[in-house]
């Protein structure tokens, strides 16, 4: 395996681990690593596209897989703020009748 493979593999494995752990910050610094990986990728002339394929297949599941994620817990936020604003409207209700 060539030597940009081997490094998008490396970036996959290490944004699943860092989505399991839900390490944004460490996503964000992946992110830059993997796009840099892609972008040797596209430089290098001697990869067997085959396997190139497979590896950028492999590394789009983790992104879809991230999206997903983030999309859940940006919703979680959203849900959270939201009952905030009902108790802080709740209270202001409470506060005028007592």
């Amino acid at each position: 395996m060539s030597v940009v493979l081997e490094r998008i593999e490396q970036a996959r494995e290490a944004l699943q681990g860092a989505l399991a752990s839900r390490d944004w910050e460490a996503i964000g610094e992946l992110d830059i690593n993997a796009r840099l990986c892609i972008e040797d990728v596209l430089a290098e002339a001697s990869v067997n596209e085959t396997e190139l394929r497979g590896k950028l297949e492999e590394l789009l599941g983790v992104y879809r897989e991230l999206i997903e994620v983030a999309s859940g817990e940006r919703q979680s936020i959203v849900d959270e703020m939201s009952q905030i604003r009902q108790a802080q409207n709740a209270a202001k209700v409470y506060h005028l009748f007592s």
